[in-house]
């Protein structure tokens, strides 16, 4: 049976993720020093998927130029750029209507904001066995009030979508939309061609109560949504610990439980794993970085310098002494001498912290 084509809804603005998508998109961000779509690519290619269309609607620029050249990752990208975005259910449709909707007789969708694992060939076996015309992944959360509920009947048929519930309403399952859908090709014609949509609130409660056959898969796999800075930073001590099996690793080459990239540097420094220097990472003599640290590309890390469970993007400067810890520091920021940084810190791109500067989040 042919692959299905597969649509990456990738035209968020990230406002949840802000500062560190003021100068970048969200679908790009770097994960272990690679753009996150990457992993999406990844596991779509990892499960025979090859035909990608990525809707995207912000900063367009930045994705191409992220995920550079196609055919090194294996697939074929499509672009569709919307005038103004049409939300989640919109997007999906304008997206095959211009790239088509392929020769598999369905279509994979994925929100551009998740890291998952999930077996999306086992996902597709279910799909079909169940003869199902929408399959949606589910995944178990502790709390799923901030998300909304997706009621199954025994037979994983859906039944129904709740609005996050309030606090002194009673919670009917954990289970919650996890932002993967197969969707029967010809059944995308019910989407609205002519305004934003939302394929969560409009299009899949619309099937349940025409009696379309529509089921949710809850195989078990490793989820998080990416859209705050707390979740991003999480995702990659995620990654580092090797929760998510992902067939993509952070460029170079692993070493004592590390991995470091060509043209990386650490002479006369520590470097406790797991932990990930970019390329042409300077580590200068008693500096100490990890565990749980990336260093992104062309940073400089200064002497006796130590950087712990940070996340730090490309050419960023660290200052003699400085401590970074349980932080985020996006591009080109310059940090002083003996400055101070930490938990739950969020630089934005640029950011200047001079010399002896203490911030911490209130």
């Amino acid at each position: 049976m042919p692959a299905p084509r597969a649509v990456i809804l990738a035209g968020g603005q990230g406002t949840r993720l802000r500062p560190l998508t003021l100068a970048r998109a969200k679908p790009v961000v770097p994960l272990l020093n690679r753009p996150f779509l990457a992993y999406q690519v990844a596991l779509l290619a990892h499960h025979g998927i090859s035909d990608i269309v990525l809707s995207c609607s912000y900063r367009v620029d930045d994705v191409r130029l992220a995920l550079g050249d196609a055919e090194a990752l294996g697939v074929k990208l499509t672009y569709v750029v919307e005038a103004e975005p049409l939300g989640t259910g919109g997007g999906v449709r304008y997206a095959l209507d211009q790239a088509g909707p392929g020769d598999g007789g369905a279509v994979l969708v994925l929100n551009g904001d998740i890291l998952t694992d999930a077996d999306l060939a086992a996902m597709r076996a279910f799909h079909d066995a169940r003869r199902s015309r929408t399959t949606i992944f589910l995944t178990r959360v502790p709390d799923p009030r901030p998300y909304g509920l997706v009621e199954t009947d025994a037979d994983s048929r859906l039944r129904r979508f709740r609005e996050k519930p309030a606090a002194e309403e009673e919670l009917t399952t954990n289970t919650i939309n996890a932002g993967v859908y197969i969707i029967d090709a010809d059944l995308v014609r019910r989407l609205p061609a002519d305004r934003p949509a939302s394929i969560e609130r409009e299009f899949f409660p619309a099937l349940i109560a025409d009696g379309v056959p529509c089921f949710g898969w809850a195989e078990p796999a490793y989820w998080r949504d990416i859209g705050s800075p707390a979740a991003y930073h999480l995702a990659q001590v995620d990654l580092l610990d090797g929760r998510v099996r992902s067939p993509l690793s952070p460029p170079g080459a692993p070493r004592d439980g590390s991995w470091v990239a060509d043209g990386a540097r650490a002479t006369g420094a520590r470097l406790e794993p797991p932990s990930v220097l970019g390329p042409r990472v300077l580590v200068e003599s008693g500096a100490h970085v990890g565990p749980h640290a990336v260093i992104g590309e062309a940073s400089r890390i200064g002497p006796r310098a130590r950087i712990a469970n940070a996340i730090l993007w490309e050419r960023v400067h660290v200052g003699a002494g400085s401590v970074l810890r349980d932080c985020v520091v996006a591009a080109d920021v310059r940090i002083g001498a003996h400055a101070e940084i930490g938990a739950g810190v969020v630089l934005e791109s640029g950011a200047v912290v001079p010399d002896h500067t203490r911030l911490s989040r209130p």
